[in-house]
């Protein structure tokens, strides 16, 4: 289902007093630090989401900045505190601090340690930190662990050890769910897609040449570029020990469909994909899949989807991290400016992407 895109990133959502005076009748914290408001009867000046009375709409006035308030003659509320961080950033810095232990502590610390550590209940602590972070503590420091084991399996390591140098307990508490967190045997990660069964096959488009790859659940991998043995290269870095095989003639419709999507994005596809990265990236790569050609959403725009307003910096990580190209439309995200970011295949195939879908 396509999910409501947001005002371009060059409007705000809060450009004049009636918006504003919305933000402020309904409490909302998204409007925190883009405006203050003030009221003449009591000579204090708050953020959009203080939890105070709301004063009439005659005695309130509107401020960009918090220096323009007292400028003005006003003071700061003593409940919200307009002057000192937001409870948001203020939470944001709390839960960096959780992640901080989850990631360095040993053993891995339980769900009450860090609710204590953070001076919240357990169930406050649980609800903040998936409000911030986009994932439950313990599905943080599942994902936490994936990238130790992908970055030791990837470093050489024997599965055992990586397994251990990650946190585990035991051999069978990771491999409990390491297939569907690795994206395919730990065994087969380290030895770089060894015994792994992958076909391919490059097609040219109006763009370039194009590399389609699939795994026996689905494509793992849509590369673009101007040279084709370039492209097998790439493919040969990421699975380097699996057997690479030509595509068959079946394969071949799924490189055609691929090709129909560069050029004819309206067309849309339905081609299986097989996800490889960890939890929070395929939480990303998902997201991506739900915003409608023709539209383009900002990091913060899709952090904030993610219910992780903090996370724009991990969810542009995640985009750049992306291994197939136009099925999963990383190409929509762009700068809160408007402009076009870093794209792993080139900017000016992004921009020529964007270009058709508006078609």
């Amino acid at each position: 289902m396509a999910m409501a895109v947001r005002k371009s990133a060059t409007t705000s959502a809060y450009d004049n007093e009636e918006q504003r005076w919305q933000a402020v009748r309904g409490r909302d914290a998204a409007a925190d630090g883009t405006f203050y408001y003030a009221v003449r009867t009591t000579g204090v000046y708050c953020r959009p989401s203080c939890a105070a009375r709301p004063a009439r709409r005659e005695n309130v006035s509107f401020h960009d900045t918090r220096q323009a308030a007292e400028h003005a003659g006003f003071r700061p509320c003593k409940r919200c505190r307009p002057d000192g961080p937001s409870v948001r950033e203020q939470q944001g810095a709390l839960i960096a601090a959780a992640c901080h232990q989850i990631e360095t502590a040993a053993p891995q610390p339980s769900l009450q340690a860090l609710a204590d550590a953070a001076g919240m209940s357990r169930f406050y602590f649980h609800r903040v930190f998936k409000q911030v972070t986009g994932l439950t503590p313990k599905a943080y420091a599942m994902a936490h662990r994936t990238r130790r084991v992908q970055q030791e399996l990837a470093e050489g390591s024997s599965v055992t050890d990586a397994i251990y140098a990650a946190g585990y307990n035991s051999n069978s508490r990771f491999y409990a769910n390491s297939s569907a967190d690795l994206g395919m045997k730990p065994s087969a990660v380290r030895q770089r897609g060894r015994d792994a069964h992958i076909r391919f096959a490059v097609g040219q488009t109006s763009l370039g040449s194009v590399l389609v790859a699939a795994t026996e659940l689905g494509i793992c991998a849509v590369l673009l570029g101007d040279e084709p043995q370039a492209l097998v290269r790439d493919l040969q870095d990421r699975f380097g020990e699996a057997e690479l095989v030509g595509g068959d003639e079946q394969f071949e419709q799924w490189v055609a469909q691929v090709v129909g999507l560069i050029e004819t994005p309206s067309a849309g596809t339905d081609l299986p994909l097989d996800l490889q990265g960890t939890a929070f990236q395929q939480r990303v790569w998902r997201a991506l899949r739900r915003i409608p050609p023709g539209t383009t959403v900002t990091y913060s725009d899709l952090a904030e989807r993610l219910g992780a307003p903090k996370a724009a910096r991990a969810v542009a990580q995640a985009c750049g991290a992306n291994p197939i190209a136009v099925a999963i439309p990383c190409h929509r995200v762009i700068r809160t400016d408007g402009s076009l970011s870093g794209y792993r295949w080139g900017v000016e195939r992004k921009r020529a992407l964007l270009a058709r879908e508006r078609q």
